[in-house]
C-alpha cells in the first residue's frame, strides 16, 4: 500500500526475485516517494508513504493463527538497503487494533546484503506514526503480521530486499561467517536507542 490509496502520487512495488548466483531469492520492495498532494482532495495533507506486511494466516478450526514469538529475544531480517529510512512494524492481536509496534531497520552496508537483528522488548507501542503512552511491551504469544514501512517523506527511488524474517536467539555459525564482524547477538547492528516514525499519516497507512 502507498499513499496512491487515498490518492498521492507515491508508487511501490512488492515482487519475488528468484535466486541467482550471486543474490539469494528474496521480496524486492520498490518504487518512488512523492509528496503531491491529490487535487481536489482538501482533506488530504499528508503524502509521501508506503508500507507491507504480511497477509494474516490462514484460521483453523481453533481460531486465528498467530505467531508466538516468547522464547526468542529477536527478530532478524536478512536485507539490502538503499539506505533509506525503513521502519519495521509488528502488529499484535492487542486490544487497540490499530497500535504498531515500530523500530528503525538500521543498515550498516548499504548496496549489501546484511543480517539485522533487533531485540523484541525494544519496539516502541505507536498509533497512527505517534507513540502512545504508558508504553507495553508487545504482546509476544499473539503476534500478527511483520512489515516494513518507509514514511521519512523524501520524494525520489526507493529500494529495498529482503530474503528473510524470523526469530531467534542469535545468529549460527553459517551466519556469523556470511556477516563478516558481527558478534553473536548482532550488537553492533542495533541502535543506541529505540527510534519510532513520526509522522501524520492516514489510519490504514501502516496496516
Amino acid at each position: 500500500m502507498s499513499d496512491a490509496d487515498t490518492g498521492g502520487f507515491s508508487r511501490a512495488n512488492l515482487e519475488h526475485i528468484p535466486s541467482t548466483s550471486t543474490e539469494p531469492a528474496h521480496v524486492r520492495f520498490h518504487g518512488s516517494i512523492s509528496n503531491e498532494l491529490p487535487p481536489n482532495r482538501p482533506h488530504i495533507q499528508r503524502t509521501g508513504y508506503t508500507a507491507w506486511r504480511n497477509l494474516d494466516r490462514p484460521a483453523t478450526i481453533f481460531g486465528k493463527r498467530l505467531w508466538d514469538i516468547d522464547p526468542y529475544t529477536y527478530l532478524a531480517l536478512r536485507i539490502k538497503s538503499d539506505g533509506r529510512k525503513y521502519f519495521v512494524n509488528v502488529q499484535t492481536e492487542s486490544i487497540v487494533p490499530t497500535d504498531l509496534h515500530q523500530h528503525r531497520l538500521y543498515a550498516k552496508k548499504a548496496g549489501e546484503w546484511e543480517t539485522v537483528l533487533i531485540k523484541w522488548n525494544e519496539f516502541v507501542r505507536t498509533n497512527h506514526g505517534a507513540v502512545v503512552e504508558p508504553q507495553t511491551e508487545l504482546l509476544r504469544q499473539k503476534v500478527r503480521t511483520v512489515g516494513i514501512g518507509l514514511i521519512d517523506r523524501v520524494p525520489g527511488p526507493f529500494d529495498l530486499g529482503i530474503s528473510s524474517v524470523w526469530a531467534t536467539n542469535g545468529l549460527s555459525d553459517e551466519e556469523l561467517a556470511r556477516d563478516g564482524s558481527m558478534k553473536r547477538d548482532g550488537s553492533y547492528r542495533r541502535a543506541k536507542e529505540p527510534e519510532v516514525a513520526e509522522a501524520d499519516v492516514p489510519e490504514n497507512a501502516l496496516r
